[in-house]
Protein backbone atom coordinates (compact mmCIF):
# COMPACT_ATOMS: atom_id res chain seq x y z
CA UNK A 1 0.00 0.00 0.00
CA UNK A 2 1.25 3.51 -0.94
CA UNK A 3 2.03 6.13 1.44
CA UNK A 4 1.99 9.90 0.98
CA UNK A 5 6.00 9.91 2.05
CA UNK A 6 6.27 7.53 -1.37
CA UNK A 7 7.99 9.66 -3.62
CA UNK A 8 8.76 6.83 -6.37
CA UNK A 9 7.40 3.61 -6.92
CA UNK A 10 8.33 0.59 -9.24
CA UNK A 11 5.83 -1.49 -10.34
CA UNK A 12 6.25 -4.95 -11.83
CA UNK A 13 9.36 -3.79 -13.57
CA UNK A 14 11.28 -5.77 -15.59
CA UNK A 15 14.48 -5.34 -17.93
CA UNK A 16 16.02 -7.32 -20.84
CA UNK A 17 18.84 -6.52 -23.56
CA UNK A 18 18.57 -9.90 -25.52
CA UNK A 19 15.20 -10.20 -24.87
CA UNK A 20 16.09 -13.79 -23.06
CA UNK A 21 17.61 -13.06 -19.78
CA UNK A 22 16.27 -10.58 -17.80
CA UNK A 23 18.61 -8.15 -16.58
CA UNK A 24 15.74 -6.94 -13.68
CA UNK A 25 12.95 -9.09 -12.79
CA UNK A 26 9.66 -8.20 -11.57
CA UNK A 27 10.95 -5.33 -9.56
CA UNK A 28 8.46 -3.59 -6.57
CA UNK A 29 10.19 -0.98 -5.18
CA UNK A 30 9.20 2.32 -2.90
CA UNK A 31 11.40 4.78 -2.35
CA UNK A 32 10.45 7.54 0.80
CA UNK A 33 10.77 10.77 0.16
CA UNK A 34 13.90 12.60 1.77
CA UNK A 35 15.64 8.91 2.36
CA UNK A 36 19.02 7.53 1.77
CA UNK A 37 18.70 4.13 -0.30
CA UNK A 38 21.81 2.23 -1.49
CA UNK A 39 21.34 0.12 -4.40
CA UNK A 40 24.17 -2.95 -3.12
CA UNK A 41 25.30 -5.77 -5.29
CA UNK A 42 27.49 -7.70 -6.91
CA UNK A 43 28.59 -6.30 -10.72
CA UNK A 44 25.86 -7.81 -13.11
CA UNK A 45 23.44 -7.65 -10.00
CA UNK A 46 20.74 -5.10 -12.08
CA UNK A 47 21.53 -2.69 -9.35
CA UNK A 48 23.00 0.13 -12.46
CA UNK A 49 20.16 -0.80 -14.58
CA UNK A 50 17.63 0.15 -12.18
CA UNK A 51 19.18 3.38 -11.24
CA UNK A 52 19.70 4.04 -15.61
CA UNK A 53 15.84 3.37 -15.72
CA UNK A 54 14.98 5.86 -12.64
CA UNK A 55 17.00 8.38 -14.36
CA UNK A 56 14.96 7.55 -18.01
CA UNK A 57 18.11 6.86 -19.71
CA UNK A 58 17.01 3.02 -20.01
CA UNK A 59 13.31 2.09 -20.19
CA UNK A 60 11.95 -1.18 -18.52
CA UNK A 61 10.89 -3.71 -21.23
CA UNK A 62 7.51 -4.08 -18.83
CA UNK A 63 6.31 -2.26 -15.98
CA UNK A 64 5.48 1.33 -14.32
CA UNK A 65 8.01 3.49 -12.46
CA UNK A 66 5.71 6.10 -10.54
CA UNK A 67 7.26 9.27 -9.60
CA UNK A 68 4.68 11.12 -6.44
CA UNK A 69 1.80 8.94 -8.39
CA UNK A 70 2.31 10.00 -11.64
CA UNK A 71 4.00 7.59 -14.35
CA UNK A 72 7.07 8.67 -15.95
CA UNK A 73 8.07 5.39 -17.47
CA UNK A 74 8.37 7.41 -20.82
CA UNK A 75 9.54 10.22 -19.55
CA UNK A 76 12.19 11.44 -21.02
CA UNK A 77 15.28 12.20 -18.65
CA UNK A 78 15.30 16.36 -19.19
CA UNK A 79 11.97 16.11 -17.88
CA UNK A 80 12.17 13.99 -14.66
CA UNK A 81 14.19 16.87 -13.28
CA UNK A 82 16.94 14.30 -10.77
CA UNK A 83 19.87 15.58 -10.21
CA UNK A 84 22.59 12.78 -11.59
CA UNK A 85 26.10 12.36 -10.00
CA UNK A 86 28.28 9.99 -11.70
CA UNK A 87 31.81 8.50 -11.24
CA UNK A 88 33.79 10.42 -13.31
CA UNK A 89 32.51 13.36 -12.58
CA UNK A 90 31.17 14.13 -16.16
CA UNK A 91 32.60 17.80 -15.51
CA UNK A 92 33.46 20.40 -18.68
CA UNK A 93 37.33 20.98 -18.54
CA UNK A 94 36.66 24.28 -20.49
CA UNK A 95 34.77 25.56 -18.18
CA UNK A 96 34.98 27.41 -14.16
CA UNK A 97 33.69 25.83 -11.26
CA UNK A 98 31.40 28.61 -10.93
CA UNK A 99 30.54 27.97 -14.79
CA UNK A 100 30.06 23.55 -14.51
CA UNK A 101 27.88 24.09 -11.58
CA UNK A 102 25.64 27.12 -13.43
CA UNK A 103 25.16 24.80 -16.31
CA UNK A 104 21.84 22.96 -15.28
CA UNK A 105 20.75 26.73 -14.78
CA UNK A 106 21.28 28.14 -17.93
CA UNK A 107 19.57 25.24 -19.43
CA UNK A 108 16.35 25.97 -17.40
CA UNK A 109 16.77 29.93 -18.74
CA UNK A 110 17.75 30.71 -15.03
CA UNK A 111 19.89 33.97 -15.10
CA UNK A 112 21.30 37.22 -13.35
CA UNK A 113 21.20 37.43 -10.07
CA UNK A 114 19.33 34.42 -9.33
CA UNK A 115 21.77 32.44 -11.36
CA UNK A 116 24.57 33.75 -9.19
CA UNK A 117 22.59 33.52 -5.64
CA UNK A 118 22.39 29.91 -6.26
CA UNK A 119 25.63 28.76 -7.91
CA UNK A 120 27.39 30.75 -4.18
CA UNK A 121 24.92 28.94 -2.37
CA UNK A 122 25.72 25.43 -3.94
CA UNK A 123 29.56 26.00 -3.64
CA UNK A 124 28.83 26.56 0.06
CA UNK A 125 27.15 23.85 0.11
CA UNK A 126 30.06 21.19 -0.14
CA UNK A 127 32.28 23.88 1.07
CA UNK A 128 33.95 24.95 -1.92
CA UNK A 129 33.06 28.57 -1.61
CA UNK A 130 36.45 30.39 -2.77
CA UNK A 131 37.16 27.60 -5.84
CA UNK A 132 34.43 29.19 -8.01
CA UNK A 133 37.27 30.62 -10.46
CA UNK A 134 39.34 27.03 -10.60
CA UNK A 135 38.64 25.12 -13.62
CA UNK A 136 38.55 20.88 -12.49
CA UNK A 137 42.08 20.72 -13.83
CA UNK A 138 43.25 22.46 -10.52
CA UNK A 139 41.24 20.23 -8.05
CA UNK A 140 41.94 17.38 -6.44
CA UNK A 141 39.59 14.32 -7.46
CA UNK A 142 37.90 15.05 -3.88
CA UNK A 143 37.61 18.24 -5.11
CA UNK A 144 36.20 17.47 -8.23
CA UNK A 145 33.43 15.33 -6.90
CA UNK A 146 32.20 17.51 -4.54
CA UNK A 147 31.62 20.09 -7.27
CA UNK A 148 30.00 17.56 -9.53
CA UNK A 149 27.52 17.26 -6.49
CA UNK A 150 26.87 21.08 -6.36
CA UNK A 151 26.06 21.08 -10.20
CA UNK A 152 23.44 18.14 -9.44
CA UNK A 153 21.82 19.66 -6.01
CA UNK A 154 21.74 23.58 -7.23
CA UNK A 155 18.53 23.64 -8.78
CA UNK A 156 16.57 21.87 -6.11
CA UNK A 157 16.10 18.76 -7.59
CA UNK A 158 13.28 16.34 -5.40
CA UNK A 159 15.71 13.53 -6.27
CA UNK A 160 19.63 13.48 -6.70
CA UNK A 161 20.40 9.46 -8.39
CA UNK A 162 24.57 8.88 -7.84
CA UNK A 163 26.41 5.79 -9.70
CA UNK A 164 29.58 4.86 -7.50
CA UNK A 165 30.45 8.29 -7.67
CA UNK A 166 33.29 7.59 -4.84
CA UNK A 167 34.76 4.64 -6.41
CA UNK A 168 37.68 6.50 -8.21
CA UNK A 169 38.73 8.12 -4.84
CA UNK A 170 41.38 6.55 -2.88
CA UNK A 171 40.44 5.05 0.76
CA UNK A 172 40.93 7.71 3.29
CA UNK A 173 39.04 10.33 1.04
CA UNK A 174 36.58 8.23 -0.04
CA UNK A 175 35.88 7.32 3.57
CA UNK A 176 36.22 11.12 4.56
CA UNK A 177 33.40 11.71 1.58
CA UNK A 178 30.95 9.38 2.53
CA UNK A 179 30.51 10.96 6.07
CA UNK A 180 29.99 14.14 4.23
CA UNK A 181 27.75 12.84 1.98
CA UNK A 182 25.62 11.61 4.75
CA UNK A 183 25.80 14.64 6.92
CA UNK A 184 25.32 16.88 3.80
CA UNK A 185 22.14 14.62 2.91
CA UNK A 186 21.09 15.01 6.58
CA UNK A 187 21.00 18.69 6.23
CA UNK A 188 19.10 19.07 3.14
CA UNK A 189 16.73 16.46 3.24
CA UNK A 190 16.48 15.41 -0.29
CA UNK A 191 16.27 11.93 -1.25
CA UNK A 192 19.00 9.97 -2.48
CA UNK A 193 19.28 6.99 -4.42
CA UNK A 194 23.25 5.37 -4.53
CA UNK A 195 24.42 2.84 -6.23
CA UNK A 196 27.36 0.99 -5.19
CA UNK A 197 29.02 -2.91 -4.86
CA UNK A 198 30.91 -1.71 -1.37
CA UNK A 199 29.02 -2.84 1.58
CA UNK A 200 31.07 -0.70 4.15
CA UNK A 201 30.01 2.26 2.31
CA UNK A 202 26.56 1.19 1.74
CA UNK A 203 26.03 0.38 5.58
CA UNK A 204 28.40 3.71 6.55
CA UNK A 205 25.85 6.10 4.95
CA UNK A 206 21.95 4.87 4.04
CA UNK A 207 18.81 4.62 6.34
CA UNK A 208 17.99 1.34 3.94
CA UNK A 209 19.58 -0.59 1.55
CA UNK A 210 18.28 -2.42 -1.13
CA UNK A 211 20.45 -5.96 -1.74
CA UNK A 212 20.30 -6.71 -5.37
CA UNK A 213 21.30 -10.12 -7.13
CA UNK A 214 20.78 -11.79 -10.58
CA UNK A 215 18.17 -9.05 -11.26
CA UNK A 216 16.05 -9.53 -8.00
CA UNK A 217 16.08 -7.60 -4.30
CA UNK A 218 17.58 -10.06 -1.96
CA UNK A 219 16.58 -7.90 1.15
CA UNK A 220 16.04 -4.61 1.37
CA UNK A 221 15.83 -3.27 4.90
CA UNK A 222 17.65 -0.26 7.10
CA UNK A 223 21.42 -0.93 7.53
CA UNK A 224 21.44 -2.48 11.36
CA UNK A 225 18.72 -4.75 10.71
CA UNK A 226 20.21 -5.89 6.97
CA UNK A 227 23.77 -6.59 9.01
CA UNK A 228 22.37 -8.30 11.90
CA UNK A 229 19.10 -10.55 10.39
CA UNK A 230 19.79 -11.08 6.87
CA UNK A 231 17.29 -12.75 5.07
CA UNK A 232 19.36 -15.40 3.22
CA UNK A 233 22.57 -16.86 2.57
CA UNK A 234 23.57 -13.98 -0.29
CA UNK A 235 22.80 -11.45 2.25
CA UNK A 236 24.85 -12.78 5.09
CA UNK A 237 27.96 -13.59 2.89
CA UNK A 238 27.47 -10.79 0.94
CA UNK A 239 26.96 -7.74 3.35
CA UNK A 240 29.85 -7.75 6.42
CA UNK A 241 32.46 -10.27 7.36
CA UNK A 242 30.40 -13.56 7.89
CA UNK A 243 32.08 -16.96 9.05
CA UNK A 244 30.17 -19.70 8.11
CA UNK A 245 29.66 -23.96 8.82
CA UNK A 246 28.00 -26.71 7.61
CA UNK A 247 25.84 -29.07 9.42
CA UNK A 248 23.23 -31.06 8.80
CA UNK A 249 19.56 -30.36 11.28
CA UNK A 250 19.45 -32.77 13.90
CA UNK A 251 16.35 -31.29 16.13
CA UNK A 252 14.04 -28.43 15.45
CA UNK A 253 12.71 -26.57 18.69
CA UNK A 254 10.48 -23.66 18.57
CA UNK A 255 12.26 -20.72 16.16
CA UNK A 256 15.47 -22.27 16.76
CA UNK A 257 17.32 -26.17 15.83
CA UNK A 258 20.15 -28.14 16.40
CA UNK A 259 22.89 -28.45 13.84
CA UNK A 260 25.19 -31.15 13.82
CA UNK A 261 28.83 -30.66 12.49
CA UNK A 262 31.41 -32.85 11.79
CA UNK A 263 32.49 -35.15 14.82
CA UNK A 264 29.44 -34.59 16.86
CA UNK A 265 29.64 -31.40 17.66
CA UNK A 266 26.32 -29.90 18.26
CA UNK A 267 25.30 -25.75 17.82
CA UNK A 268 22.17 -24.17 18.16
CA UNK A 269 20.73 -20.93 16.23
CA UNK A 270 17.89 -19.03 14.84
CA UNK A 271 16.27 -21.21 11.67
CA UNK A 272 15.54 -18.80 9.35
CA UNK A 273 14.26 -20.83 6.54
CA UNK A 274 12.45 -23.34 9.03
CA UNK A 275 14.75 -26.10 7.92
CA UNK A 276 13.60 -29.36 8.85
CA UNK A 277 15.45 -32.30 11.00
CA UNK A 278 17.84 -34.12 8.50
CA UNK A 279 18.30 -31.01 6.06
CA UNK A 280 21.56 -30.04 5.00
CA UNK A 281 22.18 -26.34 5.80
CA UNK A 282 24.91 -23.50 6.44
CA UNK A 283 24.76 -21.34 9.35
CA UNK A 284 26.46 -18.02 9.88
CA UNK A 285 27.58 -15.65 12.34
CA UNK A 286 28.87 -12.54 12.30
CA UNK A 287 32.81 -12.99 13.43
CA UNK A 288 32.71 -10.26 16.18
CA UNK A 289 30.19 -12.26 17.86
CA UNK A 290 31.98 -15.24 18.54
CA UNK A 291 33.88 -15.42 22.20
CA UNK A 292 36.88 -17.19 23.45
CA UNK A 293 35.68 -19.20 26.59
CA UNK A 294 37.98 -21.50 29.22
CA UNK A 295 37.12 -25.23 28.70
CA UNK A 296 33.82 -26.04 30.43
CA UNK A 297 32.73 -22.04 30.49
CA UNK A 298 30.49 -22.47 27.18
CA UNK A 299 26.94 -23.74 27.51
CA UNK A 300 26.36 -26.65 25.71
CA UNK A 301 25.05 -26.20 22.22
CA UNK A 302 27.14 -23.15 21.39
CA UNK A 303 30.80 -24.29 22.26
CA UNK A 304 33.06 -25.45 19.77
CA UNK A 305 36.57 -26.80 20.17
CA UNK A 306 39.33 -25.19 17.00
CA UNK A 307 42.64 -24.97 16.68
CA UNK A 308 44.77 -21.31 16.08
CA UNK A 309 46.16 -21.43 12.84
CA UNK A 310 46.54 -17.58 12.67
CA UNK A 311 46.54 -14.19 14.18
CA UNK A 312 46.01 -11.26 11.49
CA UNK A 313 46.88 -7.45 13.14
CA UNK A 314 44.42 -5.27 11.79
CA UNK A 315 45.28 -2.09 13.79
CA UNK A 316 41.64 -1.58 15.90
CA UNK A 317 41.10 -5.19 16.38
CA UNK A 318 42.79 -8.71 15.63
CA UNK A 319 41.12 -11.49 13.37
CA UNK A 320 42.05 -14.83 14.15
CA UNK A 321 41.94 -17.71 11.85
CA UNK A 322 40.71 -20.75 13.25
CA UNK A 323 40.49 -24.54 12.04
CA UNK A 324 37.84 -27.14 12.51
CA UNK A 325 37.76 -30.57 10.48
CA UNK A 326 35.45 -30.65 7.61
CA UNK A 327 34.82 -27.28 8.34
CA UNK A 328 35.84 -23.50 5.88
CA UNK A 329 38.03 -21.41 7.57
CA UNK A 330 36.63 -19.64 10.55
CA UNK A 331 37.41 -16.04 11.70
CA UNK A 332 36.94 -14.78 14.50
CA UNK A 333 37.06 -11.31 15.70
CA UNK A 334 38.70 -10.11 18.91
CA UNK A 335 39.91 -6.81 21.05
CA UNK A 336 43.85 -6.40 21.17
CA UNK A 337 43.99 -6.79 24.80
CA UNK A 338 44.08 -10.52 23.49
CA UNK A 339 47.16 -10.21 21.32
CA UNK A 340 49.84 -11.45 23.90
CA UNK A 341 48.00 -14.00 24.91
CA UNK A 342 47.17 -16.13 21.78
CA UNK A 343 49.83 -18.11 19.58
CA UNK A 344 49.32 -19.71 16.25
CA UNK A 345 48.59 -23.72 17.14
CA UNK A 346 47.39 -22.98 20.00
CA UNK A 347 43.84 -25.43 20.68
CA UNK A 348 40.65 -22.78 21.66
CA UNK A 349 36.96 -23.23 22.69
CA UNK A 350 35.05 -20.55 20.61
CA UNK A 351 31.50 -19.62 22.14
CA UNK A 352 29.02 -18.74 19.47
CA UNK A 353 26.07 -17.66 21.11
CA UNK A 354 22.41 -19.02 19.35
CA UNK A 355 21.14 -15.74 19.14
CA UNK A 356 23.48 -14.70 16.72
CA UNK A 357 24.03 -18.23 15.19
CA UNK A 358 21.15 -18.14 11.73
CA UNK A 359 20.99 -21.09 9.85
CA UNK A 360 20.05 -20.96 6.27
CA UNK A 361 18.56 -24.20 4.48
Amino acid sequence: MKTNSTLVSFQGVQKTYDGVSLVVRDLNLDIEKGEFLSLLGPSGSGKTTTLMMLAGFESPTSGDILLAGQNITRTPPHKRNFGMVFQNYALFPHMTVAANIAYPLTVRKVSGADLEQKVKRALDMVQMGAMGGRYPAQLSGGQQQRVALARALVYDPQLVLMDEPLGALDKQLREHMQIELKALHRRLGVTFVYVTHDQSEALTMSDRVAVFNEGVIQQIDQVDRLYETPANRFVAGFVGDNTVLNGKVSAVEGGQCVVELAGGVRLRGINVNQARVGAEVQCSVRPERIELVDAGQAPLGSSLPVLLSDIIYFGDHLRLRCGFAGQPELTVKQTLSQMHALQSGQALILHVPPEHMRVYS
